[in-house]
C-alpha cells in the first residue's frame, strides 16, 4: 500500500504488542453517558465497553534481518472492526480476511481488534472511548496505519485521522489498492483507476491555505485587473479535474467494450457455447481453468491474483467447441465502485451458457463465500445463468465440511485442482450441461463442401456419418444458423 496524506487531495499521493493489557479494556470505556446511548439495552453493556483482540493475526517477523528489511518496505497496520451481527466466529473470520487483504497490499499486521455494537458509530466508526484505546495501541506498537473493516463515511475517516494521528484506510480503499497493484491489461488498469477516482471524489479535503484560491483586493503576482473575483477553490479545482478524468476513462472503456462485444457476438453467431468460471478470490479459479483447458494462466496463492479475464477455446469429448473464461474474484462487501467499473468484464458471466461457481472447501466459512458471490452475481444480472457449484481444494478440506456443502448444494461436484481429483467427473458434468443444438437435419453434402462438415464437427452433433459416391450423408442436430445453410442439401423424403 502506498502512503497518503491525512486525506485526499489530487495534488498529493495517497499516503496516508503481542500481549493485550486488560487495563486497556477497563480503562478506556466509552466516554459517552450510557443513559443517552441508544445502543444500551440492545446488548450487554459489558460487551459494548470492551475491545476484543483477535489472536494469531499478528504477522510481524522475529528474524532481525527480515524485520529490518520489511520495515523499509511495509506499512505497520492495526486492524479495527465493528461486529454488528452474526457469531463471534463470523467477526473473527472477517478480520482474518482483512488481515490477508492488508498483507496482499504490502502491510505487516500488528494487532486486530473488534468491538460489538448494534451499528457503527456515525462519528468515529467505533465509540469515542474506543478511539482513545486504539490510539494507545497505535502508540504502543508503532503502527503507521489503521485499517477499518468496513466502508467509512468521509466524516468518519476525517475524525479518526484527527484523533489517531495516523493514516486511516477503510476496506474499500484497501481493495482498490490491491486491484491497482495487480491490474496488468490496459482495460483492467482503466477500470481500477475509474473506481479509485469515484471513491476519491467523495473524500476530497482541503487544508488551510490550500482550501481557497480566491483572489481579491491588491492581488499578488501581478494578477491585478481581471484577476479578482470568486475564483475557484482548491477543492473545486480537484473535483473538476477528477470529473474530467472520469469522463475520459468512461470514453476509453466504452471503446474497449465495443471490441469485447464484437468478439462475444462473433462467438454467438458461430453458436459456440460459453462457460464462465466465477467465485471467491483465491478459491482456485485459475488453477481449475488450467486443469480443464491447459490454459497456462497465472496461478498464485494470493488474493485477486487474476484481474484480467482469460478466455480459452476447448472441445468436448465428442468434438464440439466451447469457450471457458476465468473472471475476477469476488470478496465480501466488494466495493460498489469496482462492480460498476468492471461491469463490462463481468458481462462475460451474465452472457455465459453455464456458470462454474468455484468455492474453497478448505475455507473456514465456505457458505459465506457462496453467499457473497451470489450477491455480486445478482448485481450484474447473472442469476438466471445455469450454475454448477465446484467445491475445490478437496485435498485440504475437512470431509465433514465437504459433506455439508454437498447436502446444501446438491448440484455440485468436488474437485482438487492441485491434485486432479474429480476433474474428469467435473469435465463430464460440464459437457453434459452445455446447450445442445436444437434443429435436426439429414443432409447429403458434396465433397467440395468440407467446410460445412468441419463446422458440424465443431458446433453440431452428428449421429451418423456415411461417405457415398454422391457425397457425405450426415444425420444429426445443429444450431439454427448452420441448419439454415444445410437446408439446401437436405435429403428428399428424410
Amino acid at each position: 500500500m502506498t502512503n497518503a496524506p491525512e486525506h485526499f487531495s489530487l495534488d498529493d499521493e495517497l499516503e496516508a504488542t503481542d500481549t493485550w493489557d486488560d487495563s486497556w479494556e477497563s480503562g478506556y470505556a466509552d466516554a459517552e453517558d450510557p443513559e443517552s446511548d441508544p445502543t444500551v439495552g440492545a446488548m450487554e453493556l459489558a460487551e459494548r465497553h470492551q475491545l476484543r483482540r483477535v489472536a494469531s493475526l499478528r504477522t510481524e517477523l522475529e528474524d532481525i534481518t527480515e524485520v529490518e528489511y520489511r520495515q523499509l518496505r511495509l506499512e505497520r497496520v492495526v486492524l479495527v472492526g465493528v461486529w454488528t451481527q452474526g457469531s463471534v466466529q463470523d467477526a473473527e473470520n472477517s478480520l482474518a480476511e482483512l488481515a490477508l487483504l492488508a498483507e496482499t497490499a504490502g502491510s505487516e499486521v500488528l494487532e486486530a481488534l473488534y468491538q460489538r455494537r448494534t451499528s457503527p458509530d456515525p462519528a468515529t466508526y467505533i465509540g469515542r472511548g474506543k478511539v482513545e484505546a486504539v490510539a494507545e495501541i497505535v502508540r504502543a506498537t508503532g503502527a503507521d496505519t489503521v485499517v477499518c473493516d468496513g466502508e467509512l463515511a468521509p466524516s468518519q475517516l476525517r475524525n479518526l485521522e484527527d484523533r489517531l494521528k495516523v493514516k486511516v484506510v477503510d476496506r474499500t480503499a484497501l481493495i482498490l489498492d490491491i486491484f491497482a497493484q495487480h491490474a496488468k491489461s490496459k482495460e483492467g488498469q482503466a477500470q481500477v483507476e475509474l473506481a479509485q477516482l469515484q471513491y476519491m471524489k467523495q473524500r476530497l479535503r482541503g487544508w488551510g491555505g490550500n482550501l481557497s484560491r480566491q483572489a481579491g483586493g491588491r492581488v499578488a503576482a501581478g494578477a491585478g485587473i481581471g484577476g479578482r473575483g470568486p475564483g475557484e477553490t482548491k477543492i473545486e479545482t480537484d473535483r473538476r479535474r477528477i470529473n474530467t478524468k472520469i469522463a475520459k476513462l468512461n470514453r476509453e472503456l466504452k471503446q474497449m467494450k465495443v471490441t469485447r462485444d464484437a468478439k462475444r457476438s462473433q462467438r454467438r453467431s458461430r453458436a459456440v457455447p460459453s462457460v464462465a468460471i466465477a467465485g471467491y478470490t483465491n478459491a482456485g479459479k485459475s488453477s481449475l481453468l488450467n486443469r480443464l483447458t491447459s490454459a497456462g494462466v497465472l496461478v498464485e496463492d494470493a488474493l485477486f491474483a487474476t484481474l484480467d479475464p482469460t478466455t480459452r477455446r476447448t472441445r468436448t469429448a465428442d468434438g464440439r467447441e466451447y469457450t471457458m473464461s476465468d473472471t475476477v474474484g469476488f470478496v465480501r462487501h466488494l466495493p460498489h465502485q469496482l462492480v460498476e467499473a468492471f461491469r463490462s468484464t463481468l458481462e462475460e458471466v451474465a452472457d455465459a451458457d453455464l456458470l462454474l461457481h468455484v468455492v474453497d472447501g478448505s475455507h473456514p466459512d465456505p457458505e459465506g463465500q457462496l453467499t457473497a458471490v451470489r450477491e455480486v452475481l445478482a448485481d450484474i444480472g447473472a442469476t438466471e445463468v445455469p450454475e454448477l457449484v465446484v467445491i475445490n481444494k478437496a485435498d485440504a478440506a475437512d470431509p465433514l465440511v465437504l459433506s455439508r456443502l454437498r447436502a446444501r448444494e446438491p448440484h455440485s461436484v468436488v474437485v482438487s485442482a492441485r491434485t486432479g481429483e474429480g476433474i474428469a467427473a467435473a469435465l463430464a458434468q460440464v459437457e453434459g450441461e452445455l446447450p445442445r443444438p436444437a434443429v435436426a437435419f439429414d443432409v447429403l453434402l458434396p465433397y467440395e463442401r468440407g467446410d460445412l462438415l468441419d463446422r458440424l464437427h465443431k458446433t453440431g452433433e452428428i449421429d451418423t456419418l456415411e461417405h457415398t459416391a454422391e457425397g457425405t450423408r450426415v444425420v444429426g442436430r445443429a444450431g439454427e444458423a448452420l441448419a439454415g445453410e444445410l437446408a439446401g442439401y437436405a435429403v428428399a423424403g428424410a
